[in-house]
C-alpha cells in the first residue's frame, strides 16, 4: 500500500536535493559554509532509514511519547485548518534559526514530499543526524491513519489488524472507508481539529485477543492543536 508514496518521495527527494544545494550554497547565514556528503546521503536514502511511517507516528502519539519533535512545514493557514497532533508549524525558510537541537529526533512533514525532502536535506547538510521524513506526508496520514480502507475478502488476521486501524482512525477523528469510496478519486476532507487528540475516546487496544489496552496519551510539553 505504501509503495506509491515511497516512489513519489524518492522522485521528489531527487529534485529537492538539487534545489537544496542551490539554497544552501546561496545562504549567507553568518558566513557559514555547509558541506554535503553525497555518498552519505545516498546511503541513507538507499537504506530507507530516513523516514518514519504514519503508523509509527500514530502509535507514538497514542503512547504519549515525547522524545521527538514533529515539524509541519506547510503555511500557517494550512496548519491552522488541520495538523497532526503536537506538530509545530515551521516553514522551511525558518528552520535554520528555529532552535532545533542536534541531539533531537526531528520528524518533518508536508502535504506530499517535496518540502519535507528539502527540509531534510537542509538539516542533514547542517549535521542534524536525527532528521527524518514522515513517509508519504499528510497525504499518507489522511489515507492510512485517518481513513483506512476496509479490506475486501479479508482473512481473520487481516480483519483483526484492520479493527486496530479503525480504532486508531477514530482516536484521531477519522474512520474507516469502503474500497469503492477509496477508488472514486474524490479528495477526502481532513477532520475538524479537536480540542485535544482522542478527546473522549478510549485509546485503541492491542490487536492480540484479550491483550491489555494501550495506555492513554500522556500530557505532552506542547498541545499542538
Amino acid at each position: 500500500m505504501a509503495r506509491p508514496h515511497w516512489t513519489l518521495n524518492r522522485a521528489l527527494a531527487a529534485v529537492a536535493m538539487l534545489l537544496g544545494v542551490v539554497a544552501i550554497a546561496g545562504n549567507p547565514h553568518r558566513g557559514s559554509t555547509v558541506r554535503l556528503d553525497t555518498q552519505e546521503l545516498a546511503t541513507i536514502v538507499s537504506s530507507e532509514v530516513d523516514h518514519v511511517t504514519v503508523q509509527e507516528l500514530a502509535d507514538w502519539i497514542i503512547q504519549g511519547r515525547t522524545e521527538y519533535r514533529l515539524i509541519d512545514l506547510r503555511s500557517e493557514d494550512e496548519y491552522a485548518a488541520y495538523h497532526i497532533p503536537f506538530a509545530e508549524n515551521v516553514p522551511v525558510a525558518r528552520l535554520p534559526g528555529y532552535g532545533l537541537g542536534r541531539n533531537e529526533k526531528i520528524v518533518l512533514y508536508s502535504e506530499g514530499g517535496i518540502h519535507s525532502a528539502q527540509a531534510w536535506l537542509l538539516l542533514r547538510a547542517q549535521r542534524y543526524p536525527g532528521a527524518y521524513i514522515l513517509f508519504g506526508g499528510l497525504e499518507a496520514w489522511r489515507d492510512e491513519v485517518l481513513y483506512p480502507v476496509v479490506p475486501a475478502a479479508a482473512t481473520p488476521q487481516e480483519t483483526a489488524a484492520f479493527e486496530r486501524a479503525a480504532q486508531v482512525a477514530r482516536f484521531f477523528g477519522g474512520g474507516p472507508r469502503v474500497a469503492a469510496g477509496a477508488d472514486s478519486g474524490a479528495r477526502i476532507s481532513l477532520p475538524v481539529m479537536p480540542a485535544a487528540p482522542g478527546a473522549g475516546i478510549a485509546p485503541p487496544r492491542a490487536p492480540a485477543a484479550g491483550g491489555p489496552a494501550r495506555p492513554g496519551a500522556k500530557q505532552r510539553r506542547k498541545e499542538g492543536c
